[in-house]
């Protein structure tokens, strides 16, 4: 068959992708290419073949050696040549496999299959394996490297921010930890899903019509024939395997890379100019912008983003593939062939991420100058909120008002937060006499230095780093 040139491929994930990721895209095509597809339907078939074999008591290790060899060696142009006179690519398969296998056992090739038996099963197979040998690899190699940042920076002080504003502070390991715990279970998840996709072999309606008529326990048979691809039989069949099995796993995908884009997006608005706490990793050679020499755009994130946006909104064709008239249509005919293409976009994303990830640097001075200049029009409001709880703990009922008017203050004179606050002496005693009470050390100066009120951020940076550092091995 004649090899296209790869600038003349339609989907960017054949050119520009498989250049600039190009160990991912091997990875991946080795499990979800065209070839791998025809591939696994023919291991699919050889399966079969040992099953029926295996039933009768005739499946020599000899014999079993050659038919895999016969599985390994199928020729995918041999099966697109043959298919231009068939017109239905399972038969063409068959054709092409029954002139490779031995005479005696020919006749045992897809008997009593109907295609969707190898059609379904064999994309379980390839799910199945390239989610367990690509996606879940580098997916655990992400969050592994989030768990060191998480613990690295545990103590390291930032601004939180809610509604794009100061908040109250935290660390940036903190921050790094949510990623941390969401894309953790994501992966946990992924992995337990991926291992419960089914296959089948209950012919054209699912009732076992053709097994019926070969042997006298037709599901043992099923389940001989799964066992040889390392699946189980799906509880109930059509001509197609149950979908949602299938389906869980894609939609726990999408939460997945879900949870990346909203990482990207962080982590693209802290390298903004007026912020600058984090910076991706810039090459000497890099160039940022093709006309401003000076910059240095955080595309990589932008990146991950934009894969997400293209891809993400396939979940809705998942859903409408879960529909099927009677026992079979082919209205997912088409639609199912592009699981192939989420899964590399996905992983895609994921590679570019971990990329990120691990040149990612946190700006230090500029996280404490940032929080320390927090607050708005008040140097240090952002300890306002302690202020309050703690006046209100030591019974005044309007505390909330006392500080905000203390806010006021400190905004009209310039003074900061904290020197306007010693100057009212029965607020500022009442807050220290609190404080003591909690066993706060330096007790006078806690609202001198925001990052010291960080409540759990760095212990729960620490305790989460650690927990899925270990769950990820």
């Amino acid at each position: 068959m004649e090899t296209r040139n790869i600038f003349l491929n339609i989907s960017p994930l054949d050119h520009r992708y498989s250049l600039s990721e190009a160990a991912v895209f091997d990875s991946l095509s080795v499990h979800i290419s065209e070839q791998a597809a025809i591939i696994s339907c023919a291991k699919a078939e050889i399966a079969l073949v040992k099953a029926h074999l295996s039933v009768r008591g005739q499946l020599e290790p000899s014999v079993e050696a050659e038919l895999d060899s016969v599985a390994k060696n199928i020729d995918p142009a041999a099966v697109y040549e043959e298919e231009e006179k068939t017109h239905h690519n399972i038969r063409a398969l068959v054709n092409v496999m029954k002139t490779m296998v031995p005479k005696e056992v020919a006749p045992l090739v897809h008997l009593g299959a109907t295609s969707v038996d190898i059609l379904d099963t064999a994309l379980s197979v390839r799910v199945r394996d390239c989610v367990q040998k690509v996606v879940l690899p580098l997916l655990k190699d992400l969050e592994r490297l989030l768990c060191q940042i998480a613990q690295r920076e545990a103590e390291t002080p930032q601004v939180g921010r809610t509604h794009g504003q100061h908040a109250v502070p935290i660390t940036f390991g903190f921050a790094m930890a949510e990623y941390v715990s969401r894309l953790g279970k994501s992966i946990l998840e992924i992995e337990k899903r991926s291992k419960e996709l089914k296959g089948k072999l209950a012919g054209p309606v699912g009732a076992y019509n053709g097994p019926s008529m070969i042997v006298r326990d037709p599901e043992d048979l099923e389940r001989r024939y799964l066992s040889y691809l390392g699946l189980e039989p799906s509880e109930h069949s059509t001509q197609l395997v149950e979908p949602e099995y299938l389906l869980r796993l894609l939609l726990e995908c999408n939460v997945a890379f879900g949870i990346l884009a909203n990482l990207a997006d962080d982590l693209r608005n802290l390298q903004r100019s007026e912020i600058g706490e984090v910076f991706e990793y810039f090459s000497s050679t890099q160039v940022g912008s093709s006309t401003m020499p000076q910059k240095r755009n955080p595309w990589n994130s932008e990146h991950v983003k934009s894969l997400w946006k293209a891809f993400s909104p396939r979940v809705m064709t998942f859903f409408m593939d879960q529909i099927s008239e009677h026992q079979r249509d082919l209205s997912n005919s088409a639609s199912q062939r592009f699981v192939a293409d989420y899964l590399a976009g996905f992983s895609l994303a994921v590679a570019r991420m971990k990329s990120v990830i691990s040149g990612l640097q946190a700006d230090r001075e500029n996280m404490a100058r940032n929080l320390a200049g927090a607050g708005g029009k008040v140097k240090g409001g952002v300890l306002a909120e302690p202020a309050y709880i703690l006046l209100a703990e030591a019974g005044v009922s309007d505390g909330h008002e006392v500080i905000r008017k203390i806010t006021l203050e400190a905004e009209q004179t310039g003074e900061s937060f904290y020197d306007v606050l010693k100057k009212h002496h029965d607020a500022f005693t009442k807050i220290t006499v609190q404080l003591e009470k909690l066993g706060v050390e330096d007790p006078e100066g806690f609202f001198e230095d925001p990052a010291r009120y960080r409540g759990l951020a760095a212990k729960k940076a620490k305790t989460l780093g650690q927990k899925y550092e270990a769950l990820m091995k």
